[in-house]
């Protein structure tokens, strides 16, 4: 095994860890009634500045988006607006809202469980990661645990439409 793929597979264990944190924190917003949708923002020597799930529901905000929480927690933590170095770990595709608030932060890499078709903006929809207009990009990557993701969400809006 060369040393490259070496790298490459010391990082896929890195974010199928980070993942699994992930997923895990999503099952337990789905207790709560939310949408079972959370993030992960981990600095450079791999430790949680801070994680979130989605909280649309339980704040009543347009704002509680997993990402957002997440991003905001963050900065506060580091005292920073600039999340250089950081990677964020989020069960689906960021939206338009979430992925601006990415180049905002600087942040240097997304991985995400899974596409979202109708909202994506990582590359479903649009791709704002590396949008040639704006003044930062960064490197995404669609991650470990997609099916468990995507089948989590499915299933969620399922009995939703069920109970409704």
């Amino acid at each position: 095994m060369t040393l490259k793929n070496q790298a490459n597979d010391g990082q896929q264990q890195i974010d199928l860890k980070f993942m699994k944190k992930a997923i895990a924190l999503a099952r337990k917003s789905e207790l709560a009634g939310e949408i079972p949708i959370a993030a992960l923002v981990v600095d450079k020597n791999g430790r949680i500045i801070s994680q979130s799930t989605n909280l649309r529901e339980t704040k009543t905000t347009v704002l509680g988006h997993a990402e957002l929480v997440a991003l905001h927690r963050a900065c506060k933590k580091l005292g920073s607006w600039r999340l250089n170095g950081c990677t964020l770990y989020v069960t689906l595709e960021p939206c338009f809202m979430c992925a601006g608030a990415l180049v905002q932060a600087r942040i240097d890499r997304v991985v995400f469980a899974t596409h979202d078709p109708k909202a994506g903006a990582l590359g479903s929809v649009a791709d704002l990661s590396n949008h040639e207009k704006l003044n930062h990009r960064f490197v995404t990557q669609q991650g470990p645990l997609q099916e468990e993701s995507s089948q989590m969400l499915k299933n969620f809006f399922k009995k939703k439409r069920t109970q409704n």
